[in-house]
């Protein structure tokens, strides 16, 4: 199975996953991405944090950067 490492993107900052996980593909990997940054942004939002600029940069083992998950883009606003 294919590893991917959840990058956070912060506006210039990233913390890097140094574990990674093993998905059955990218897809999984993806969705596992929106349902991780919905529940960061629900901690953040109670927080009063800002919750512009973050996302996950999924990459595969060899550092190529697979797909980004903005977490604005996982929200629902209507």
């Amino acid at each position: 199975m294919p590893k991917f490492y959840f990058h956070l993107r912060d506006g210039q900052d990233l913390a890097a996953d140094p574990e990674g996980a093993e998905f059955e593909s990218l897809e999984a990997a993806r969705k596992e991405a929106i349902n991780s940054a919905r529940e960061l942004l629900s901690q953040r939002i109670l927080r009063g944090d800002v919750v512009d600029g973050q996302a996950f940069e999924l990459t595969s083992e060899d550092g190529t950067v697979a797909v980004i998950v903005r977490f604005k883009d996982v929200m629902r606003l209507e």
